[in-house]
């Protein structure tokens, strides 16, 4: 499918548009390209993936083919799939998602994994999570432990409009709160939480203009950017997570893929705090670190 307008006699069926656009895609450097294009064409389509299989042989009309035309020039445009369509699944949810925040990663389900083996599904936990852009780590959480209360923090105040968008498409309203602050500022001292957990910026900055371009130009340095050796906010949360956190609490943090010994130490270095081993991720590399406050 030509990205000018094709001639009056080319018809443009589903399965002929998926077949040109896979191809386009993949010389434009595109990843996934075939699993792009039936992304893209299903939400032009407003239908899902399989369902463009039963319409294989359906021709699009010009209004759907301008439409998905100029989702095809967003993407080549190294546009992130997920602010195309403006959503990402996550967990067991579908969340909104845009330039406000991170895009939520598979990766950072293990951080919920985690955390879910920390909060008895019998028992009325108190959670924090700071740092919770699209606010997919709090609902996560909050979708499977029905009696925790989880207070989601983010420093953007976009961020959190989009997470309480979020909030509310999940009906979670009741027993989850976006809050704008810096890391623990909005919490007095002794306001206690039983777990912590946070997907801190981590990246070096001098790592982040090698991101790739769907990563560094279209989503928030904010939440990307961890200063000269991508530590800056761990050692914010060293000096700030102790005063909310409840001995014999926990903290899950996720890093970087080499982090866990820096970020470990940062950590055990106070006294506060026993750290386990660290968490893999399901490419094996190093993805969370657990800690529990010493009851001292």
């Amino acid at each position: 499918m030509a990205l000018h307008e094709p001639e009056k006699k080319d018809v443009w069926d589903v399965g002929k548009v998926l077949r040109w656009t896979t191809e386009y895609f993949a010389t434009h450097g595109i990843d996934s390209p075939r699993l792009t294009a039936e992304i893209l064409l299903a939400h032009c389509l407003g239908t899902s993936r399989l369902n463009l299989y039963l319409r294989f042989d359906q021709p699009l009309n010009p209004s759907e083919r301008d439409a998905f035309r100029h989702l095809i020039r967003r993407r080549a445009a190294r546009e992130p799939v997920a602010h195309i369509t403006g959503e990402r699944s996550f967990w067991t949810l579908d969340l909104a998602t845009g330039p406000q925040a991170l895009i939520p990663r598979p990766d950072t389900e293990t951080l919920v994994s985690e955390a879910l083996k920390y909060l008895p599904e019998d028992r009325a936990c108190r959670v924090l999570d700071l740092g919770t852009g699209t606010g997919c780590i709090a609902l996560a959480v909050a979708a499977e432990r029905p009696l925790c209360t989880v207070f989601a923090v983010d420093l953007s105040i976009a961020a959190c409009g989009l997470a309480m968008k979020n909030i509310r498409n999940a009906d979670l309203a009741a027993r989850v709160f976006p809050v704008t602050a810096s890391w623990c500022g909005a919490f007095k001292r002794g306001t206690l939480f039983d777990l912590v957990v946070s997907n801190p910026p981590y990246i070096p900055t001098a790592h982040m203009a090698a991101l790739a371009p769907e990563v560094r130009d279209h989503e928030p340095p904010l939440a990307l950017d961890g200063g000269a050796d991508g530590l800056s906010a761990y050692r914010s949360l060293v000096s700030e997570v102790r005063d909310v956190l409840r001995p014999g609490g926990i903290l899950l943090l996720e890093i970087g893929y080499d982090q866990f010994r820096d970020v470990s130490y940062l950590f055990a270095g106070t006294g506060d705090y026993e750290v386990f081993p660290c968490v893999m991720d399901l490419a094996d590399r190093e993805r969370v670190v657990v800690l529990r406050r010493k009851m001292n």
